[in-house]
């Protein structure tokens, strides 16, 4: 497909109102497989909301009611926000509920940095034209309006961007990580993040990042052991008690994400929803049809822009519908414990040296070999077949 740049995304940004999104010829619950034809028999990620709109339109009547019920009700209620310097309360309330908001992450220069990256890569990702007069080519596997910055690349990460390389060690940040992980000797993973535009009628069926396999390791005993939990065993054995167990589980989780707030989140502009401690849950999430409605409406309503969420990747979330005229974008940065295997390189290494100390540190399994371009790394494309075709080779399974 030919790259256009339609007017509307020029003057494109992740805050305030625009013109982009609110696509009538999209239909709702539709998605793209790999070359861009809708409606594959294998959705992947798109798993299609039951109770959705029937048309993507600002003004249907579904949308307006939609609306209204959002504006009465939308929102976690007694939503607990820390702020960077309360280290001690931040990690409790994570390991309670699985995720944490924090305020102030971001200042202002560092806040419109993020947004001028976050606007110019979606740029790049919407300027694929969609297919019957689509306004937009919907990403593999999604639904309609959604986008990942990490999967939308060809190398799965934006390491390659000095912005979002820029944001792995903040002063603001790196405290509490170092707190959650009891070390300083964690890795980064990754760094993307994802974004509804307006008219993202759907909700994103409720989910986790990560399931855990239960296994632990030598390596994660170890970190219990920095966690300074006690390692019960059963009377005259080295068996570890199950209750011991559960709880290396629950404090030792393999991925932890930092979102980023680029706007506001309103109760009518798409906040994510978290399920307040589902990161200790072995279950799967409840399927769209079978969801409550108290989940439909646990999102994190009151969040700032330049705040972020920290996020037990377990933990059970989704998007939500995006009845505003305004792009919510929420950029991110993946961390692993000591103990986290397997992690791609895709920071270059020109891009690695101009980080401090720790983050340098933090980033040595993710960075590639000196003049050794990451597959894929700069090219962004919401069809999963553009993104194999530049990155040199298949997409995993991982790609939805």
């Amino acid at each position: 497909m030919t790259r256009t740049t339609p007017p509307e995304l020029n003057a494109l940004k992740v805050t305030g109102e625009t013109d982009v999104g609110w696509d009538v010829n999209t239909l709702p619950n539709e998605t793209a497989d790999e070359e861009g034809n809708p409606t594959p028999l294998d959705r992947g990620f798109g798993v299609p909301d039951p109770r959705a709109p029937k048309t993507r339109s600002y003004d249907d009547p579904d949308v307006v009611r939609l609306r209204k019920h959002l504006k009465a009700n939308n929102g976690l209620k007694g939503l607990d926000v820390c702020s960077p310097d309360e280290i001690d309360r931040a990690v409790r309330i994570y390991r309670r509920d699985g995720f944490v908001v924090v305020r102030d992450l971001l200042d202002a220069e560092k806040l419109a940095e993020f947004r001028d990256a976050s606007a110019r890569v979606l740029r790049e990702i919407l300027s694929v034209p969609g297919i019957d007069g689509r306004k937009y080519t919907t990403e593999t596997g999604r639904l309609p309006h959604r986008y990942s910055y990490g999967t939308s690349s060809a190398s799965r990460q934006l390491l390659h961007d000095p912005v979002w390389a820029g944001m792995v060690d903040l002063p603001t940040t790196t405290p509490l990580l170092k707190a959650l992980f009891a070390t300083s000797d964690y890795f980064v993973v990754g760094a993307g993040g994802d974004l509804c535009l307006p008219g993202a009628i759907e909700y994103q069926h409720l989910h986790y990042d990560q399931k855990d396999s239960g296994e632990i390791t030598q390596g994660r005993l170890a970190h219990a052991r920095q966690l300074g939990i006690e390692l019960r065993t059963r009377p005259g054995t080295s068996e570890l008690l199950a209750t011991t167990h559960r709880l290396i589980l629950e404090r030792t989780p393999p991925l932890i994400t930092i979102n980023f707030l680029m706007s506001d989140l309103t109760w009518e502009n798409g906040p994510i929803r978290q399920i307040p401690g589902s990161h200790a849950m072995q279950q799967s999430p409840p399927k769209p049809e079978d969801e409550p409605e108290w989940m439909r409406l646990s999102t994190l309503v009151g969040g700032k822009a330049g705040w972020g969420v920290f996020r037990d990747n377990r933990a059970w979330h989704g998007a939500t519908p995006n009845l505003s005229r305004e792009i919510r974008a929420m950029p991110n940065v993946e961390y692993g414990p000591p103990w986290r295997q397997g992690i791609a390189r895709t920071m270059p290494h020109e891009i690695w040296q101009t980080l401090s100390p720790h983050a340098q540190h933090i980033c040595r399994a993710a960075k590639a070999d000196a003049g050794v371009w990451p597959a894929g790394a700069g090219v962004m494309h919401p069809l999963r077949r553009s993104r194999e075709m530049a990155a040199g080779g298949e997409a995993s399974e991982q790609d939805y």
